[in-house]
C-alpha cells in the first residue's frame, strides 16, 4: 500500500487527478532528457534564511499556533453569541482580550490575524504587532479571498485571492506579518471531484511560492472538511489523495518545504458517521497519512481542529505525540482555544481578566498535548461540546 502511494507521489502527474500521466516521453526520447536532466536548487531569493528561521521559530517544542483571523462577518456571528454587535470596536476589544493575555508566549508560537487586525492598536495606541512581539510571538496574516462555487464541479468550492497577493504580501511584510495563512477545502461527499482537488492543490502551491518570494513563511492548508457520515478509512484515502497532488504542485512550483508548514485536518470519521474513532486510532490514521505524504523537510504540522471539541482536540494532539515524529506535530486552532474565552468573556470589562485566564488554560493544556503529556482529568462539560457545524463557512 505504501510503495504504491510513493509511486502516485513520485509520477509526473497524479493519475487520479487526470485519469492519464500529462507527459508521455516518445520513444528513446527518455534517455536524451536523463542526460540532460541538471538538478538545480530553487532558493526563495534573498528571504530563504529568514523563511527558514521564522518556520522553526513557530514549530518550537510545546508551542502552537492562535488563530484568529476569522473575517469581520464570522466574528461578528461569535460575538452576537454573547449578545453584542458587530462593531470595530467590539471586534477591536475581543482581540486585544486574547493578544494581551500575560504569559501567552509560552505556549503561543504564532497569531494568525485578519487584516483589520493587523493594522490594529489597543485602546491604549500599542499596535497589535508590536504586542505580539513583545511575547515572542510572530504575527501572521490570513491572505486568501474565501470560497466561491467552483463551476464544472460537483457543487464544490474553490479559493479566491491569487491576484494582487504579490504586492499585498509585500505589504503585510512591512507591517510586521512574517507568515500567512490560505484555507482550501475538500468535501469527501462531492466526491471529491478530480477539478476541486487539482484546483485546491495548484492554488495552495500558487499561494505559498508568491508568499515566500515575499517574506512570509505560507501555511498549506486544504482542509478536508468533516461533513459527511464516510467511515475513517475513506478520510485517510482521500487525503492521501489531496496531499499528493499538493506537494506534486509546490515542487512544481519550487517552494522551499523547509520554509513552509502544513494546517491539515485530521483524520477522521467523518461527522455522521456513526461510529466514532477514539484518540488512538485518529493518531493512528493520521499520522499513516503524514509519513506516506509528507517530507522530513517540513518542520511543523499545525492541525486545525475542525469543529471536534476543545477536550476533543487536544486528547487527539496528545495521541499523536506519544512518540516521535519527523516534524513538529502541533495546534492552530480557533474555536478548539477561544470558545470558552469567549463565553466567560461575555464582552464585559469585568471578565476580561477570568477570560484570559480560560485561554491560558486551553493554551497550556495543547501545549501539554504537543509534549505528549496532556491529561483530560479536570476539564469541564463545557470544553467537552462538540464544535461541528455543517457546511461551515468563515
Amino acid at each position: 500500500m505504501a510503495s504504491v502511494s510513493f509511486a502516485k507521489l513520485n509520477a509526473p502527474s497524479s493519475t487520479w487527478i487526470g485519469g492519464q500521466q500529462s507527459f508521455s516521453p516518445r520513444s528513446g526520447s527518455s534517455t536524451r532528457l536523463a542526460t540532460r536532466r541538471v538538478s538545480l536548487p530553487i532558493r526563495a531569493g534573498a528571504y530563504t534564511d529568514e523563511l527558514i528561521k521564522t518556520a522553526k521559530t513557530i514549530a518550537s517544542p510545546g508551542r502552537g499556533i492562535l488563530a484568529i483571523d476569522e473575517s469581520n462577518a464570522t466574528c461578528g456571528k461569535r460575538l452576537s453569541s454573547i449578545g453584542l454587535d458587530n462593531t470595530e470596536p467590539n471586534r477591536q476589544a475581543y482581540r486585544q482580550l486574547l493578544l494581551t493575555t500575560p504569559g501567552l508566549g509560552e505556549y503561543i508560537s504564532g497569531a494568525i490575524l485578519f487584516e483589520e487586525t493587523l493594522y490594529q492598536s489597543t485602546t491604549d495606541g500599542k499596535k497589535f504587532v508590536d504586542v505580539l512581539h513583545d511575547q515572542k510571538i510572530v504575527p501572521g496574516i490570513k491572505v486568501d479571498k474565501g470560497l466561491v462555487p467552483l463551476p464544472g464541479s460537483n457543487n464544490e468550492s474553490w479559493c479566491q485571492g491569487l491576484d494582487g497577493l504579490s504586492s499585498r504580501s509585500a505589504e503585510y511584510y512591512k507591517q510586521g506579518a512574517r507568515f500567512a495563512k490560505w484555507r482550501t477545502v475538500v468535501s469527501i461527499p462531492c466526491g471529491p471531484s478530480a477539478l476541486a482537488v487539482k484546483e485546491a492543490a495548484w492554488g495552495l502551491a500558487r499561494y505559498a511560492a508568491i508568499s515566500q518570494d515575499n517574506g512570509l513563511v505560507p501555511i498549506v492548508e486544504p482542509e478536508i472538511l468533516l461533513d459527511g457520515e464516510h467511515p475513517i478509512e475513506r478520510t485517510l484515502e482521500v487525503a492521501e489523495k489531496v496531499w499528493a497532488e499538493v506537494f506534486y504542485y509546490l515542487a512544481e512550483n519550487n517552494v522551499i518545504f523547509e520554509g513552509i508548514l502544513l494546517k491539515p485536518s485530521m483524520v477522521t470519521p467523518g461527522a455522521e458517521h456513526k461510529e466514532k474513532a477514539s484518540p488512538e486510532t485518529i493518531a493512528k490514521y493520521t499520522l499513516t497519512m503524514l509519513k506516506r505524504r509528507v517530507p522530513p523537510a517540513v518542520p511543523g504540522i499545525m492541525f486545525l481542529s475542525g469543529g471536534q471539541s476543545e477536550v476533543e482536540a487536544t486528547l487527539n494532539l496528545h495521541a499523536m505525540n506519544q512518540s516521535p515524529n519527523p516534524w513538529h506535530v502541533s495546534f492552530s486552532y480557533a474555536r478548539a482555544l477561544q470558545n470558552t474565552v469567549l463565553k466567560t468573556w461575555q464582552g464585559r470589562p469585568e471578565n476580561v481578566e477570568a477570560a484570559q485566564k480560560a485561554l491560558l488554560v486551553r493554551a497550556k493544556a495543547n501545549s501539554l498535548a504537543q509534549l505528549g503529556k496532556y491529561s483530560a482529568e479536570g476539564e469541564s462539560e463545557e470544553a467537552k461540546k462538540g464544535m461541528f457545524v455543517k457546511g461551515y463557512t468563515y
